[in-house]
């Protein structure tokens, strides 16, 4: 596991950045209705990681500024 702050911030936004990706390649590769299940299951985990990464972000600019006051 990552110790830094730093590092694990940008792994979480990496970790966002490839759901994303895999998510609308999947989608666009499947465009049938049998695959439902599966493009749901990305868009759900695309969606959490995104949210995720956007409340790690959240907490790195807060120790960021407390560490400078």
């Amino acid at each position: 596991m990552i110790k830094s702050a730093k590092g694990q911030f940008i792994l979480y936004i990496i970790t966002a950045i490839l759901f994303v990706i895999a998510s609308f390649s999947y989608i666009e590769i499947t465009e049938n209705e049998n695959s439902f299940f599966g493009s749901t299951f990305f868009y759900f985990l695309m969606i959490i990681a995104v949210f995720n990464a956007g409340l790690y972000t959240q907490k790195y600019i807060q120790s960021k500024k407390d560490d400078k006051s």
